[in-house]
């Protein structure tokens, strides 16, 4: 079963209507996005920001995916399907996909500000202050924020590296270190982009564009893989 790894940025969740700060000119639904996805926000105004994200996690409580998720899902019938996503929803887990690695946390779960191995799924809930951990610590979101690594990075290179296929879904590659996973993709390995709007940055790879929206992307996109892939 040939190996299909999927990178997948905004524009796939913004059909189930989650969208981002970078559609808004660096505000997130009116919010200044480093007062509420970076650190020094976090220690500025905790409250603001654990407002922010329980909105964020009130807003999703409300989304269901789309026919881009369900059909990526319904993928792994024919491909060991891998996502890479930098999306912070459960969307891709929700629509069936199995394996899922999330590069910029999760939204529905919250972490120890004392000790990071304390993760904690919450699904849609809120947290306020006050709210900690076993050991007596206040939860954060577990969200990578600005200026913070990205620990899944390195996993995340591994899946690109061991691709027969390889697509790159709803993001504009030009966010890092997501954008340069593209680089560790290896030779001779197909590259599908799938994105309404023109290229906004130079690809040193041949590649095959689909210009739709996610949607209708991922649907051409199956056709493509099915009639080349698998056999009748």
């Amino acid at each position: 079963m040939k190996k299909l790894v999927v990178l997948t940025g905004s524009g796939i969740s913004a059909e189930s209507g989650l969208k981002t700060f970078r559609e808004t000119g660096g505000l997130w639904e009116n919010y200044d996005v480093m007062e509420v996805a970076s650190y020094e926000g976090w220690l500025r105004n905790p409250d603001l920001v654990l407002q922010f994200y329980n909105e964020r996690r009130a807003q999703l409580a409300g989304a269901r995916p789309n026919a881009g998720h369900i059909e990526l899902a319904g993928l792994e019938r024919h491909f060991e399907v891998c996502i890479v996503t930098q999306n912070v929803d459960n969307l891709h887990e929700l629509a069936g996909s199995t394996r899922v690695l999330h590069l910029h946390g999760e939204l529905t779960k919250v972490r120890s500000t004392g000790n990071e191995n304390l993760i904690y799924d919450i699904g849609t809930q809120p947290i306020v202050r006050g709210d900690t951990c076993e050991e007596g610590h206040q939860l954060r979101p577990h969200i990578v924020w600005f200026g913070e690594p990205v620990p899944a990075i390195d996993e995340a290179a591994c899946w690109v590296r061991e691709a027969d296929i390889f697509a790159v879904i709803g993001t504009s590659l030009v966010v890092y270190p997501a954008a340069g996973l593209i680089n560790y993709v290896p030779e001779g390995v197909p590259i599908f982009l799938i994105d309404p709007n023109e290229l906004q940055v130079h690809v040193n790879r041949s590649f095959t564009f689909i210009q739709k929206k996610a949607s209708v992307g991922v649907a051409l996109l199956k056709q493509q893989l099915l009639d080349g892939y698998v056999k009748n």
